[in-house]
């Protein structure tokens, strides 16, 4: 089966199947603008893609995948460094920019992607196991890893959120994310194109621009919907969608409410990784609860481990590292035999370095990173996420990160960093002692301007503390 099943098979014949910022093609002009690419970089095992949010980033990313061959992403504001390593890691053969782009000298051939250019030629869908997209991610040390996602892994994850979200060819998906990850990339483009539904990339992911698109699909991280829930006339206007979601990082439990009552929707979060692709989310069908990331996809397993890789019971309380196994796993790190080594549990398991519990109902709840959000202080385990959500109760409090610090004699200090209005930090820690067992408390609080985020609006907490 084709990995862009629907736009390979069937494509849409309506003028605006695709719209990138503005820009819209049928899918079937899509399909022939793609193949006019697909026979300029045929027979070259990998290429990047200058990673905008424009109808030519969807052109040569698709283009490459029709003629088999490997993407790696490259996003718009990287540093000259993190192109050359991009670059030079990946060894890709050419770069495709659009046409007339301002891309710096240094790297690989320039291929421009030409919205004029049609082609009609068709080629052979490439084996399952073959690189579709290399996703290069940071970890806490070390230059960034080429994860290597195959085209078999994307079909397995599309197909699995189909059905979690009941996704068809009468959606119509809006997005504003960025195009180099999974969520925009993979699921906000490849899924449209595999699924058969209209897509709607708005350019830049704002409140006005959701509410104008008229969708029944959104896709959004929590800043977008943090600022969505404080735009009550654009939230109103979501009330015709059929799914709101929310991934990349935690959705605060006040936003999932604000959501709910502006809305009507009980917003459905789900939980994965680059390497894992989308493993676990609430369904269509199914409950939503706020802090949670529903069950497993159709063939993902997955299990708890503690410290020393012995088993977590599923009981809604007893925290663990998450293990994952299934067809979504990536295909291994780029030229990294040592990163998959230290990554895997043996028999298929990834380990996620995610601190998570499992209820006896198979509901997921991300704690965090093991390395920042499972603070060991003073003999108890805990989760920052639950200190954030008591935080981000306070109705002066906005934003909330919550860390361990060394410490002689807890081991960890509980601290937190919050962007807040018209409170102190003591009365914040005599909040979350109320609220919490007090051993939960921040022992210190900062109060910050604003929190460091990355591109999807995760905080940065190893730039805290």
């Amino acid at each position: 089966m084709s990995l862009l099943k629907r736009l390979s098979e069937s494509p849409d014949e309506r003028p605006d199947a695709v719209r990138v910022a503005g820009s819209a093609l049928s899918g079937a002009e899509l399909l022939r603008c793609a193949a006019a690419v697909a026979d300029r970089v045929h027979g070259l095992e990998r290429v990047a893609v200058e990673a905008t949010p424009t109808m030519e980033t969807v052109v040569g990313v698709v283009g490459a995948l029709l003629a088999g061959v490997a993407v790696v992403p490259v996003p718009a504001d990287a540093g000259a460094m993190e192109r050359r390593h991009m670059f030079a890691d990946s060894g890709v053969a050419a770069l495709l920019a659009a046409r007339g782009s301002d891309v710096a000298p240094g790297g690989p051939p320039v291929v421009p992607v030409d919205l004029a250019q049609r082609s009609d030629r068709t080629w052979p869908e490439p084996e399952p196991e073959r690189a579709a997209v290399i996703l290069y991610t940071s970890g806490t040390t070390g230059a960034p890893k080429g994860v290597v996602v195959s085209r078999r892994s994307i079909a397995a994850c599309l197909d699995g959120l189909a059905d979690a979200w009941a996704w068809t060819p009468d959606d119509l998906l809006v997005h504003g994310l960025p195009l180099f990850h999974v969520h925009g990339l993979v699921l906000g483009v490849l899924g449209p194109l595999r699924h058969g539904s209209r897509l709607d990339h708005v350019g830049r992911p704002q409140p006005r621009r959701y509410a104008a698109a008229g969708g029944t699909l959104y896709f959004g991280v929590p800043t977008v919907w943090s600022r969505v829930a404080a735009d009550p006339d654009s939230a109103r206007a979501l009330r015709g969608a059929r799914l709101l979601v929310s991934g990349s990082a935690a959705l605060p439990a006040a936003v999932f409410a604000d959501l709910r009552e502006l809305t009507g929707h009980r917003i459905v979060e789900r939980y994965g990784m680059t390497e894992t692709l989308i493993t676990v989310s609430a369904r269509a069908d199914g409950a939503r609860r706020p802090g949670t990331v529903g069950t497993p996809l159709p063939g993902v397993r997955t299990r708890l481990a503690d410290e020393r890789g012995g088993p977590v019971p599923a009981d809604g309380e007893a925290m663990g590292e998450l293990l994952v196994a299934g067809p979504t796993l990536f295909s291994g790190y780029l030229n990294r035999p040592d990163a998959d080594a230290a990554s895997t549990a043996g028999d298929g398991w990834f380990r996620t370095g995610d601190v998570a519990t499992i209820g006896p109902d198979g509901v997921h709840r991300i704690v965090g990173r093991a390395s920042t959000d499972l603070i060991k202080s003073g003999g108890y385990r805990i989760g920052a996420g639950e200190v954030e959500d008591a935080l981000l109760a306070h109705p002066g409090v906005r934003e909330a990160a919550v860390i361990g610090v060394p410490d002689p004699d807890l081991g960890q200090r509980v601290t937190a960093y919050v962007v807040a209005d018209g409170v102190t930090g003591p009365e914040l820690v005599e909040f979350v002692a109320r609220n919490l067992a007090v051993h939960k408390r921040p022992r210190a609080v900062h109060l910050l301007d604003a929190l460091p985020r990355n591109a999807l609006g995760k905080v940065q907490k190893k730039l805290l503390g």
